[in-house]
Order: C-alpha cells, then sequence, then structure tokens
C-alpha cells in the first residue's frame, strides 16, 4: 500500500477506469474527460467552452463527484455575483455583536475542487478576488487582514461564449486549458441518446478515488514524472513552427504546461513523458477557437502523423458539407447525380481511409481521439448527404469500429 501511494499506480489505474465510464455516459467526450483530468492532476484550472445543452455542467458534477471525500464549491456567475456570495456572506450574528467577519464554510474559500459555471459573466466587483482565488489560491478576506490560504486543487469552468472584454479576458489567460464541445455529431450516437431517454435507468459503475489519493498524485507522483531531452527539444521545435505562424503563447503559459505533460504519462501508468503526451498541447496553446485547428495539425504532425493524415481529410469533409449547403434550391435530379457521382464515393473513400488510420494508430498504441472525431464528422456529413439528396437514411453508416 506504501508503494502505491508512493507512485500513484492504483490510483492512474482507477482514472483510466472512471474516464471509460464516464465516456459511457457522455457520448463524444473521451478527450474532454481525460483532458480535464489532466488539468486536475496538474494543478491547473481548464475551460470547457460550448453551446447550452452540451452537458457541460452534468460532465463536471459527475467527475468530480468521483473523488470521495472532496469538498466540492459550484456557482453559477453573473454580473451582478457579489464576492461575498463567492468566498463567504457577512457573519450577522457576529455583526449583531459588533463584529464584522466572514462565514467561509461552504463557499469557494475552503473547497478542494471548483465548478464555475458562466465564468466571463464573472461581476466586476468579484473579478480580483477571483483572479486571486484561481492564480495564488487566495482570498482575502472583507474585514482586511492576512490573505486566507484556500486548498483549491483545480477549477473547472465553463462558458457558452468567449470573453467580451478586457477584464474577463484576465481570466481567460489564467485557465490554461481550453476545451471545445459541440452537440453530438455522429447520428448513432444521438439515437443512443434518444434512447436513454427512455430505457430502464441501470445503475451504472462508479469508480472512485480519495481526495488523498488525488493530493498524493498531485504533489508527489505527477512532479516525480520525467521529462527527457527529446521532449524539451520536441517542445522548443513546436514554439518555433508555431511562431512561423504567428501563434504566440506566453512563456508562463508553455512553463505550465509541463505539468501537463507529466500529468498525462503518469494517467497514461509511464514514469517519462512521451510525444504522445504533447497532444495535451492543442487544448493550451490557442487563443481563439479559429486557431484550434492549426495547433493541432503543427503538435499533430509531430507526434502522430495518423491523426495529421485524419485532420488533412476532415478538410475535404467540410468542403463537401459546404458545396452541399451551396445546392439548396436545385432541383432533385441535380442534387441526387452530384451525390451518386461525386458526394458519396469521396465521403465513403475518406471512411475507408479513416478506419486504416484509425486501425493503424490502435497498432501503434497512438491516441485516436482526433481520428475519431472526424470519422464522428464523415459519418454526420454523410448521413445528411443521403438523405437530403438521396431521401436515404444511413443507419448502415452507424456501425462502430
Amino acid at each position: 500500500m506504501a508503494t502505491e501511494a508512493r507512485d500513484g499506480t492504483m490510483t492512474a489505474k482507477r482514472l483510466r477506469t472512471i474516464i471509460e465510464e464516464l465516456c459511457g455516459r457522455f457520448l463524444e467526450r473521451e478527450d474532454t474527460v481525460r483532458t480535464l483530468i489532466v488539468a486536475m492532476l496538474a494543478r491547473q484550472h481548464s475551460l470547457v467552452l460550448g453551446p447550452p445543452g452540451t452537458a457541460k455542467s452534468e460532465l463536471a458534477r459527475e467527475l468530480t463527484a468521483r473523488i470521495e471525500g472532496a469538498t466540492f464549491w459550484e456557482i453559477l456567475l453573473s454580473k451582478f455575483t457579489a464576492p461575498t456570495r463567492m468566498f463567504g456572506p457577512i457573519d450577522v450574528a457576529a455583526l449583531s455583536r459588533g463584529e464584522y467577519r466572514q462565514v467561509f464554510e461552504g463557499r469557494a474559500t475552503t473547497a478542494d475542487i471548483a465548478f464555475i459555471d458562466e465564468i466571463f459573466k464573472c461581476s466586476t466587483a468579484a473579478l480580483n478576488e477571483t483572479l486571486g482565488f484561481l492564480n495564488e489560491r487566495i482570498y482575502h478576506p472583507e474585514s482586511g487582514g492576512e490573505p486566507i490560504q484556500c486548498p483549491l486543487i483545480s477549477a473547472i469552468t465553463a462558458s457558452n461564449e468567449l470573453p467580451s472584454g478586457e477584464d474577463t479576458a484576465a481570466i481567460y489567460d489564467r485557465l490554461l486549458v481550453r476545451v471545445e464541445v459541440d452537440y453530438l455529431a455522429d447520428p448513432s450516437n444521438f439515437a443512443a441518446l434518444v434512447r436513454s431517454a427512455v430505457a430502464d435507468s441501470a445503475r451504472p459503475a462508479r469508480t472512485t478515488i480519495s481526495l488523498a489519493e488525488l493530493q498524493d498524485a498531485v504533489t508527489t507522483a505527477v512532479p516525480a514524472v520525467s521529462v527527457p531531452e527529446p521532449i524539451v527539444d520536441a517542445i522548443c521545435a513546436l514554439r518555433a513552427g508555431l511562431r512561423r505562424k504567428e501563434l504566440i503563447a506566453s512563456d508562463r503559459r508553455w512553463r505550465q504546461s509541463v505539468a501537463l505533460l507529466q500529468a498525462s504519462a503518469f494517467l497514461d501508468g509511464r514514469t517519462a513523458v512521451g510525444e504522445t503526451d504533447l497532444a495535451v498541447l492543442t487544448h493550451v496553446l490557442w487563443d481563439s477557437p479559429a486557431q484550434r485547428p492549426t495547433v493541432e495539425r503543427e503538435v499533430l504532425q509531430m507526434v502522430n502523423p495518423d491523426a495529421k493524415a485524419a485532420l488533412d481529410l476532415a478538410d475535404s469533409i467540410d468542403e463537401l458539407e459546404a458545396e452541399l449547403d451551396a445546392k439548396a434550391g436545385q432541383s432533385k435530379e441535380n442534387l441526387s447525380v452530384w451525390a451518386i457521382k461525386e458526394a458519396n464515393p469521396k465521403l465513403s473513400r475518406a471512411g475507408r481511409t479513416l478506419e486504416k488510420l484509425y486501425k493503424a494508430a490502435t497498432a501503434q498504441g497512438r491516441s485516436t481521439d482526433s481520428i475519431d472525431r472526424v470519422l464522428t464528422r464523415q459519418r454526420a456529413v454523410h448521413a445528411r448527404i443521403l438523405r437530403e439528396a438521396l431521401g436515404v437514411e444511413a443507419s448502415a453508416l452507424q456501425a462502430g469500429h
């Protein structure tokens, strides 16, 4: 047991099981779940960015509930949220005795894990205290005096939109990990979602870890993961490649990302960072979602050529969907001819190529997250073209790999 506590082997194994369980419940979210856990292990904060109704809050709650013994704090922010609501209301009983103090129990000041929804709606009044909470894990009491040290390990934040002003941009800059989510794309996954609304609710498997195990991993096991010189060289090469494309991340962001690489290796049960761990940087080195594909390609061409090839195919799939949109209003006959002679063959070839890339990546032990995402996109576009151009439902395309 003492050895397990030192190296975190069983903790990492249980965390991998948690990922599997959550991915069975939250479809098309494997990369998201893994990345949030990596951020937590690295003692960093994350942002889940996506439209309403994409299970951002539900996923965060279900993930954090797997940490037994942890104090969890959650809040939905608005521009009117006062700092005292976040960090501790005034003690009315004490005030009646002429004492000015706050009640911190059950607030951010006592939380091990936090979930902050609509983070960019943070009020101006609460901005500085929120930054201090995220950056230094401290809170300055309303009554003055020494700042309070907060036990916060990691905060998961969520938003439907990017920050719109300089004030909230400061918070955005402090969220090292940024993950985009969207509505389900694969028709078979959407069908499974609909079925789950009426299916008998069997009690799902529910693996947990203790707060002590998480803290030991964060403070001891993850920092002990080595970072070989070839990985340092790869990071330097990646930085140079992104700078050539005028994508520049701060030195602080690069330095903090090293802990993410160590956490990724720990989660996979390794004692040294490998090239595959660099994939997590696709969620770190962009400011706007429009920059993400460029960052992803730069990273993946170094660490996962199969995934890079899949992303190249994604461009042609997007072009076919754009062409379908442009043909709106044309005759059914012209649309059918285009679908039969051009769109369907191209998408079928893309599907076969993606399946081969998936098998090659699996055989080499490389991540298939990007390939999975492009495969989901291919199936969605293929199903749409068959349905809208040919009046055929693509149920045959819904078989997974």
